[in-house]
């Protein structure tokens, strides 16, 4: 097998077992479109993994993420983080260690976007790990969703303009971001409140971040609407139209949306297009 069948096969899987919800539509992109955004999404997932690591310290967490950033920076990075990652075989997951696999999967006409982008959010969620994840008001959540989501917004519309010169609007592809992330912290709450991390600013009820989730996702709406290209737009309505039906789920007291919800919101998306 060449290496670039042994990266796709590899990355496919990858997805797969990370994320079933952007599994789905990275797989309708074109070709070309589809290496770049899937090689985007397993970088910022790889480096995930560290800023939610249940067993990592906040100093190996801290020390992982800026070492990262400062690395992505440099021309060459395979063989330092091969050296980085080493002490942590047997703790981090094969997603955060072949980090390297998925830089060489992204064409190298978008590799360094992709690279920035990862690099600034790796040192954001540093930050933040230091800052032990304290937010006090929406200034705080809003800083902090920028870094862990809406820079992938950001990276995704310069991947956009780079396919086939589609233009979509910045500020709205960061709302996106934050609302997918204010849905993943409402349907998280219980359990990072068992592990002793909010995410709510201060004296914010559900309510209050019921409202800032919708507020997002509206913008969102918006941003889509700019989209001609069938092949992103399926890309960012699925997310998108799945974050709207597990917002309403969580609103009506449920935990999440039933499989045949899922499957319909999907598939609403997949056939109107």
């Amino acid at each position: 097998m060449s290496e670039t069948r042994y990266l796709n096969k590899n990355a496919r899987d990858t997805l797969k077992a990370t994320s079933r919800t952007f599994y789905i539509p990275i797989s309708h992109l074109a070709k070309g479109l589809q290496e770049a955004v899937a090689s985007a999404y397993l970088c910022m997932r790889a480096i995930d993994e560290i800023e939610d690591h249940p067993d990592l310290h906040s100093t190996d967490k801290s020390y992982l993420l800026f070492s990262i950033s400062q690395i992505l920076q440099k021309s060459s990075h395979e063989e330092e983080l091969t050296e980085l990652f080493q002490p942590y075989q047997s703790q981090l997951p094969k997603v955060t260690l072949q980090l390297a696999e998925w830089i060489k999967l992204c064409p190298v006409t978008i590799v360094d976007k992709v690279l920035e982008a990862t690099s600034v959010m790796a040192k954001g969620m540093a930050d933040w790990v230091n800052k032990d994840w304290q937010i006090q008001n929406e200034e705080d959540l809003d800083q902090y969703t920028y870094y862990v989501a809406g820079l992938v917004g950001v990276m995704l519309t310069d991947i956009w303009k780079w396919y086939d010169q589609t233009e979509a609007d910045e500020h709205l592809a960061i709302a996106f971001g934050r609302g997918l992330q204010a849905v993943n912290i409402l349907r998280n709450h219980h359990e990072d409140k068992d592990r002793g991390v909010s995410f709510f600013p201060e004296s914010w009820t559900l309510e209050d971040m019921f409202s800032y989730a919708r507020r997002n996702l509206e913008k969102a709406d918006l941003y889509v609407k700019d989209i001609k290209n069938d092949s992103i737009l399926k890309f960012c309505r699925i997310p998108l139209e799945l974050a709207h039906g597990t917002l309403q789920a969580l609103i009506d007291g449920r935990e999440k949306m039933s499989r045949l919800e899922v499957l319909k919101a999907v598939g609403k998306v997949v056939g109107n297009i």
